[in-house]
């Protein structure tokens, strides 16, 4: 165990314990969370980095992300706990929201007044859908009222009601940017509640998308739809951890978890008598506690569970995970000379044939990154999707050269970065597909027969960073609630 992250010794071992297995932001907000009710903890992270997904860096000595890089601000679970860990005063809106989708070999403007690129008619859509494309979502009223039961696929349906185009050109790369899946697949009860909700209501999905729309134009958002962080998003995790031994939390790195079983102390063979607490063995070394979280994906929760609760481990085995990379890079801005045109960035729609699927602009998009590096101009693409993921078995040499190659196309950019650097997200993503949401319900019901115990993070209840926290949350606050954490059953937590 990696003891450099240990908590001081003046925790309160009298308390109950809850150990949490996962460092990503999940288990991170799910720890921080108990330790504000007075419960000793201990989060155990198999690797050498805390924050999955969520990973600050550097390139050419410039501050850049190189995982998530914008956190909802619309949800208030992220910002909320930014501002709770210290970092208020570095909360930052983008620079600029405008983007763009190269599609049919030009890049056209993101039309507005959509919902996860489904549109509330085809006004806006000009030069993004051809004319046959236009006049199939003008149809949409005179097909039978629509039917979607418990769950459909997103692009199936919309597909269906307003046509392939609108799936293939606008709501694929939205969609694709969220959860690197295939649009066809993923659940819109899981993905697109609202509209979902609104297509269940209305026999035509225009309308639908148009309540939806009068809904939010009676009730405007103030603010900015999403915020990141001067010095990068991957900050969060570190300043949460920081909170949490700040706490009396401990955070044990390079420590895995290899079994978790439900004994007595009196005695952990047979389980015959005395007091239940868990077992959880973590880099060859017996732990006990009270509560245990699980904040793991969920190949990993489906093994720890599998001897407690075959039937949620069978459920999570099932989850898939869409694997992809980010390729950063740095360019001199000099050599750009206004070569890149504004805005964040653009979606690339997998109809389209090429590799990469989105490119960020950074420094047009993020003040902080220009400001910590004004000489430099950083932008990133990102390669690979659900069932696409032989592309993250290139070099990462071929993987800078076809993302040039595609900017190339798409932009005109003809200049070579003065650095690079290639990051796989292998296993990144969970995948939504139709009756998600029915499978993490019979998760839940079975991991609640087990006390004390409860799971959190992407694969439950969305990908995003508020979603995540609001999971880690959620399960912290059942265990405090429902739990036998009983004061003084597990003295020391270890044997």
């Amino acid at each position: 165990m990696n003891a450099d992250t240990r908590t001081d010794t003046g925790t309160d071992t009298h308390a109950a314990h809850v150990v949490v297995i996962g460092g990503g932001i999940a288990g991170l907000a799910a720890a921080h969370r108990l330790l504000s009710s007075g419960v000793r903890v201990t989060l155990l992270e198999a690797t050498a980095q805390l924050g999955g997904k969520l990973l600050a860096g550097e390139i050419a000595g410039a501050p850049v992300d190189l995982g998530a890089e914008s956190m909802l601000a619309r949800r208030p679970e992220a910002v909320d706990l930014a501002r709770a860990v210290g970092l208020a005063d570095r909360l930052q809106p983008p620079a600029t929201t405008t983007a763009s989708v190269w599609t049919r070999d030009a890049l056209r403007p993101m039309p507005k007044g959509h919902v996860m690129g489904v549109p509330g008619g085809a006004d806006a859509l000009s030069g993004l859908l051809s004319a046959e494309g236009l006049a199939r979502i003008e149809h949409e009223r005179d097909l039978p009222p629509a039917e979607l039961g418990d769950d459909v696929a997103v692009g199936a349906f919309v597909a269906e009601r307003l046509g392939r185009e609108v799936v293939d050109r606008l709501v694929e790369p939205l969609l694709g940017g969220v959860y690197a899946g295939d649009a066809y697949r993923i659940s819109m009860r899981a993905a697109v509640p609202a509209l979902f909700e609104a297509a269940r209501t209305h026999g035509s999905l225009l309308d639908g998308v148009r309540e939806i729309q009068h809904r939010a134009a009676q009730q405007p958002e103030t603010g900015p739809v999403f915020l990141g962080l001067e010095g990068g998003i991957g900050t969060l995790p570190l300043a949460v951890a920081d909170a949490v031994r700040a706490g009396g939390g401990e955070i044990l790195t390079e420590t895995p978890v290899t079994s978790l079983r439900r004994v007595t102390r009196e005695d952990r063979e047979s389980g015959a008598g005395g007091t239940p607490v868990w077992e959880i063995v973590a880099d060859g070394r017996p732990l006990l506690a009270d509560g245990v979280i699980l904040a793991a994906p969920a190949w990993s929760a489906s093994a720890l569970l599998a001897a407690e609760s075959p039937a949620a481990s069978a459920e999570l085995a099932a989850v898939e995970y869409a694997s992809m990379a980010l390729v950063t890079l740095a360019f001199r801005r000099s050599d750009l000379a206004g070569r890149l045109p504004a805005g964040s960035g653009f979606l690339v729609p997998p109809v389209d044939g090429r590799t990469i699927k989105a490119s960020t602009f950074s420094g047009q998009k993020w003040s902080w990154v220009s400001d910590a590096a004004p000489d430099l101009f950083l932008l990133r693409t990102s390669v690979g999707r659900y069932g696409e993921e032989d592309h993250l078995q290139r070099e990462d040499s071929e993987l800078v050269d076809v993302s040039l190659s595609d900017l190339g196309a798409a932009t005109g950019l003809t200049v070579g970065p003065v650095a690079s650097e290639v990051t796989r997200w292998v296993g990144g993503l969970p995948q939504y597909p139709v009756g998600h949401l029915a499978r993490v319900a019979r998760v839940r019901d079975a991991v609640a027969k087990l006390p004390g115990l409860r799971v959190c993070g992407a694969a439950y209840d969305g990908v995003g960073i508020p979603a995540c926290i609001g999971s880690g949350r959620r399960a912290a606050d059942e265990i405090i609630a429902t739990a036998p954490l009983v004061p003084g059953t597990v003295r020391d937590g270890r044997e």
